[in-house]
């Protein structure tokens, strides 16, 4: 058996790496060892990278009692509460996941659509004629804004007013790879009040949870049986056992819709504009796709355009908003394609890498939606939303409004890149999002004779 070869950087080397390039440190460590390595990313406990399908569905597919979830970044379970469906594991996670699995499927995405293109020109009629603008900015208003009317049914209000502000500042604490450093390093995790980042993150916190809190005991002492949004569609849910879910357990699954639901799919969106834009040949086949769509089709049958979903699935290709899968942790002794691993090891897939492999994607660097409509890819080769019993609860949803947003935006608005303007991906949090800046500009209304999204 063989054991997995580790970068001898020191610890705090690879952990600034990892902070401020981590492209450059996964693309480095995987061309001097291969498809399997290690490195120190979390604390004192090596982590190994695969980018290996099968490795990939070895971990995926081992059982509970051998493997399970970990997910150990400290920010995450002080931001979202233990009981977050990303941070449980065993059937905890079984239990919290059959309970909210109900509202991101089936007919509620019919209502949903109604909600994004809704929010989506509410959003876009603000822009000015001739004048750069942050993409990223409309973009995370318009999914925070979505996230929060699906979630709560909320879309105006004092409640809804301080949710937005709180939500946008807790996750611009860790907007950049600088200010994301408190969320790798646990010495950084002080508390000097608003003087220091960490605890400026605590005092947004607390008022988020007031507001969560608030509007849980309010459900509670009036319930509607009317109300189809999340958080009722959550309250009313039961386990296997008839009990449902404690006020805990709702603010911290809300906590985890509200963050992940809107930072994820801000940033696929902005990177999805930047691409059609940067390259006219993608951005002329996706109009000529739409402008071929009858104006009275409805919001599921553009969701199924065939150019539309490979330029999202190439958007989450090439740069991956979650660079890693969920960690697993060893609990019995594991081999993996040869490799043998004892408890306590924590193995993962690196996405970004196994997104990179010339033997899948051949010129892995060149945006091309036309290899989703060529091939077939196993859930092992294409992994944006992780995978196994970890896949994101949120998948179709986020896909569903990146197709609603796009299409509603290029079907309005005709833009264009800033000239010389270098977008790049950078760190934001744990994820990996396009550079800022105004770096895109609206030219003016676009001339058509149909709509895309039957408004």
């Amino acid at each position: 058996m063989k054991l997995p070869e580790s970068s001898p950087k020191p610890r705090l080397i690879q952990m600034l790496q990892w902070i401020f390039n981590p492209l450059k440190l996964m693309k480095t460590s995987a061309k001097a060892y291969g498809e399997c390595f290690s490195l120190q990313l979390t604390g004192n406990i090596p982590i190994v990278l695969f980018s290996n399908p099968q490795a990939i569905q070895e971990i995926f597919t081992a059982p509970l009692e051998q493997i399970d979830a970990k997910a150990s970044a400290n920010l995450l379970k002080s931001l979202l509460g233990e009981n977050s469906l990303i941070l449980l594991s065993g059937t905890s996670h079984q239990r919290q996941r059959r309970l909210l699995t109900p509202p991101f499927h089936g007919d509620r995405m019919k209502a949903y659509g109604e909600i994004i293109t809704h929010i989506t020109y509410e959003v876009i009629s603000s822009w000015k004629i001739g004048e750069p603008f942050s993409i990223r900015d409309s973009m995370q208003e318009i999914s925070l804004k979505v996230i929060l009317q699906a979630v709560f049914g909320l879309h105006e209000g004092e409640r809804f007013t301080k949710l937005q502000r709180l939500l946008r500042s807790v996750v611009d604490l860790s907007g950049s790879p600088l200010r994301a450093s408190f969320t790798f390093f646990r010495a950084l995790q002080v508390d000097w009040g608003n003087w220091s980042p960490w605890g400026k993150f605590l005092l947004q916190k607390q008022q988020i949870d007031e507001l969560l809190y608030s509007e849980i005991q309010e459900r509670r002492d009036s319930p509607d049986a009317t109300r189809s949004d999340i958080l009722s569609l959550m309250m009313s849910a039961r386990d296997v056992n008839g009990e449902q879910m404690t006020d805990v357990e709702l603010r911290d699954e809300l906590m985890t819709l509200l963050i992940a639901g809107h930072e994820t799919t801000a940033s696929a969106l902005t990177w999805a504009l930047y691409w059609i834009h940067h390259l006219p040949e993608v951005r002329e086949k996706l109009l000529t796709e739409l402008d071929n769509v009858n104006e009275n089709t409805d919001w599921n049958e553009v969701s199924r355009l065939p150019y539309l979903t490979g330029v999202c699935q190439e958007t989450l290709r090439i740069y991956p908003i979650i660079m890693l899968t969920i960690p697993r942790i060893v609990k019995t002794p594991i081999e993996i394609m040869g490799y043998e691993f004892q408890p306590g090891t924590l193995l993962t897939g690196s996405i970004y890498l196994t997104h990179h492999r010339e033997d899948l994607y051949p010129e892995p660097q060149q945006f091309k939606p036309e290899r989703f409509l060529e091939r077939q890819y196993s859930q092992y080769e294409y992994l944006p939303f992780g995978g196994g019993n970890r896949t994101c609860i949120g998948m179709a949803f986020a896909m569903f409004e990146m197709k609603l947003v796009l299409a509603t935006v290029l079907s309005q608005m005709d833009l264009a890149l800033v000239d010389n303007y270098q977008v790049k991906p950078t760190r934001r949090g744990i994820t990996l999002s396009p550079s800022g800046g105004k770096w895109l500009i609206a030219t003016g209304q676009r001339q058509k004779v149909k709509s895309p999204v039957g408004v």
